[in-house]
């Protein structure tokens, strides 16, 4: 019984060591061909998800309101070209002496908040005589009634008076 456990063994090895017929390869394809393929269609697939707003587009002029200046003024949203939800922005109210100007950048971040960046410049007569005020950097605007209305949430003046500068969509 050993002998022919060991004739077996001998055998199975000798047909399994047997030389088999090989096979040709297909040519090699030049992975940095690959890998540059795969990087177009990410970067067309990335800047396609740039491009597009995420939120409602805010594009046009609106009415632009502050409570201590009669009437209303205007803003204009202009979107910038390859980039989802930002806007240059510019608006002016104006009445009599008191007027306020705002420049700069917007950046819708939800369905609620923008982030402004830029200057907002104010002068009204009832504040230090209209000594003129500047808002600088970044500030939010907000909205509680679903997107009508958004509200500067910077809202006391050089002044230490509370005013209210809304967006009206």
């Amino acid at each position: 019984m050993k002998n022919f456990l060991t004739a077996l063994a001998i055998s199975v090895l000798m047909v399994s060591c047997s030389k088999k017929e090989t096979t040709a390869t297909p040519a090699k394809t030049d992975s940095t061909k690959i890998v540059d393929s795969i990087n177009a269609a990410r970067t067309k697939i990335n800047d396609s998800i740039k491009s597009k707003n995420h939120f409602k587009d805010f594009s046009g002029t609106h009415k632009f309101t502050h409570n201590s200046i009669k009437g209303s003024g205007t803003v204009e949203f202009k979107k910038i070209d390859g980039e989802a939800d930002h806007y240059n922005v510019t608006g002016d109210i104006k009445s009599g002496k008191d007027y306020l100007h705002m420049n700069g950048f917007m950046a819708v971040v939800s369905e609620k908040h923008m982030n402004f960046t830029g200057n907002i410049s104010e002068s009204i007569s009832e504040n230090d005589n209209g000594k003129p005020y500047i808002r600088k950097g970044t500030k939010t605007f907000m909205s509680k009634d679903g997107g009508k209305t958004y509200r500067l949430q910077d809202m006391v003046n050089g002044s230490g008076f509370v005013e209210y500068i809304d967006i009206h969509f």
